[in-house]
């Protein structure tokens, strides 16, 4: 039987910030690349329920992205730029394209746990506790936890 492996997902009380962990049976290559292979982020970003199109993707220091999310007929529209990118860590913004003014900072590192495992982390930094606690009750959870099931299952399947 196989057992689903959830993120952490934390929000710090004081400040407007949330960070999730997940340990992943796969290299700090394999994630790094899953996350900036445009054809590989399409295969695992967010619910099953959507399917996402790239508009532009240049995964490099000083490039930037936008992809769309669709469920059923709605369109979600998201963006952003890569303020660091390393085999280590991605520094980016992002954007939900429905409230265009909250612009949150992330950060994801890789961390190697050797035997082909890595703890992926990540911090978002958004405008204020509102905001924070706004994208925790959007269902966020649910995205994540599914597409890093489907990333999981990718590495495992050796598409990554």
């Amino acid at each position: 039987m196989n057992k689903i492996v959830e993120a952490t997902i934390e929000a710090d009380p004081k400040l407007p910030i949330i960070r999730i962990t997940r340990d992943f049976n796969a290299t700090p290559e394999q994630l790094f690349r899953a996350h900036t292979d445009p054809e590989l982020f399409l295969q695992w970003n967010g619910p099953d329920s959507i399917s996402n199109k790239i508009d532009y993707w240049d995964a490099r220091t000083g490039g930037s992205w936008r992809y769309v999310s669709t469920h059923g007929d709605d369109e979600i529209g998201f963006r952003g730029c890569f303020h660091e990118v390393t085999p280590t860590k991605i520094v980016q913004t992002f954007t939900w394209e429905g409230m265009p003014d909250g612009v949150a900072l992330e950060t994801l590192w890789f961390e190697d746990l050797g035997d082909g495992r890595t703890r992926l982390r990540a911090q978002s930094v958004v405008d204020s506790i509102e905001g924070r606690d706004a994208w925790l009750q959007s269902g966020m959870e649910v995205g994540v936890n599914e597409g890093y099931a489907k990333l999981e299952k990718m590495a495992a399947d050796g598409r990554l």
